[in-house]
């Protein structure tokens, strides 16, 4: 959604008629996670995808009759490899995905709402009836318990609530699923399924220390999604000119900015000064934190020098774990960008759980988490 952001808010506030393509549900190997938008609007401009190709050609057809007064509708794409190239994805995998029409003032009012709280970065989460015993299409926005009450219905008050308080759950997770309940919100029934797709502000990355690498890692922190903040004590180095593409630039002791910023479970933190006397009091305040991963740079030598330094320090050895260090896979890396690539890498790979290794030396299932 955040990829094609603006061209909806343009369309929403120009009042033009719009059919959004959501996948809902991915089976298999597929090449766009839940939550992949398409739109159609009544120009029959397409803008997003929800497949890289494979699928859009028949779901632009279906998005034009849903636009036409259709109705509301989930459809199915898979496919064998074997039958690669007919209609449908040529990784094999099934993909599902709800087509709805946003036409009368009202409905584009509701949408961009909701478009203006995901660019605003507020966290928002958005349920829709997928299938069952309430109406196909039918929305609840929900915003956290603080920022008052969810809007729009499902149908029913039991249905709302129970879905409200489900959806406040996934979003101080970051989880999009579906969902089932019962007619009016009962637990452990199957008679409606729910979409909610929930929209938390962007994983935090922080780099420490203004050095060209700080500057090809913002760069790729950016492009992966992250709001990426630049810290180092020094004026002369720490300055937006030299990093255009983080989203701010902090002049501050390194550890002194980290206890006084948010630091969450999505966090990522880059170190990158590789001078002990930020390194130490910087990587005892993150090893505080709950941040998903620490990276820190440095040769093999000043990796032992600092954890002799750090374990002087009272950190322990289950807390020395968590740091990836040297920062980084094993690419052969030599450039500022290249050693960001493989930065971003790692990342990556603690995130998804892979091993590392190139696919063509495994076997079995490309996403991680996959069955088959």
């Amino acid at each position: 959604m955040r990829d094609i952001l603006p061209d909806l808010r343009a369309r929403c506030a120009d009042g033009v008629p719009l059919a959004l393509a959501t996948v809902v549900a991915v089976h298999g190997s597929a090449p766009r996670d839940p939550g992949a938008v398409m739109a159609v609007d009544a120009a029959g401009t397409v803008v997003g995808s929800v497949s890289g190709g494979c699928v859009e050609g028949d779901l632009y057809e279906v998005a034009r009759e849903v636009l036409a007064g259709a109705g509301p509708r989930v459809v199915a794409y898979g496919i064998s490899d074997d039958e690669a190239f007919g209609v449908g994805l040529t990784c094999g995998g099934t993909i599902e995905v709800l087509v709805r029409a946003y036409v009368s003032p009202a409905e584009l009012a509701d949408l961009g709402a909701l478009l203006d709280l995901i660019a605003a970065d507020r966290p928002v989460a958005e349920a829709t009836v997928l299938s069952g015993a309430a109406e196909t299409g039918a929305r609840l926005v929900v915003r956290p318990s603080d920022a008052g009450t969810a809007t729009g219905t499902l149908g029913s008050e039991g249905l709302d609530a129970a879905v409200t308080d489900d959806a406040r759950g996934l979003l101080a997770q970051g989880h999009t699923a579906i969902q089932w309940y019962g007619a009016h919100g009962q637990r452990r029934m199957q008679e409606v399924a729910v979409f909610i797709r929930t929209y938390a502000p962007p994983p935090r990355m922080l780099v420490f220390g203004a050095i060209d690498h700080a500057a090809a890692t913002a760069r790729i922190g950016s492009f992966l999604g992250y709001r990426v903040t630049v810290c180092d004590a020094r004026p002369a180095f720490a300055t937006r000119e030299r990093f255009p593409t983080a989203d701010e630039v902090v002049r501050a002791w390194p550890h002194t900015y980290l206890e006084s910023t948010e630091v969450d479970a999505r966090t990522v933190i880059c170190v990158l000064t590789h001078d002990p006397k930020f390194d130490v009091p910087l990587l005892l305040a993150a090893l505080r934190t709950p941040a998903a991963y620490i990276g820190v740079m440095g040769s093999r030598r000043t990796h032992h020098d600092r954890l002799a330094r750090l374990r002087e320090a009272g950190a322990d050895e289950a807390a020395l774990a968590r740091l990836a260090s040297p920062v980084g896979l094993d690419l052969g890396a030599r450039t500022p960008e290249e050693t960001a690539v493989s930065i971003a890498a790692e990342v990556i790979q603690h995130r998804w759980g892979g091993t590392g290794r190139p696919l063509g030396e495994l076997t079995g299932a490309i996403h991680h988490g996959e069955t088959s």
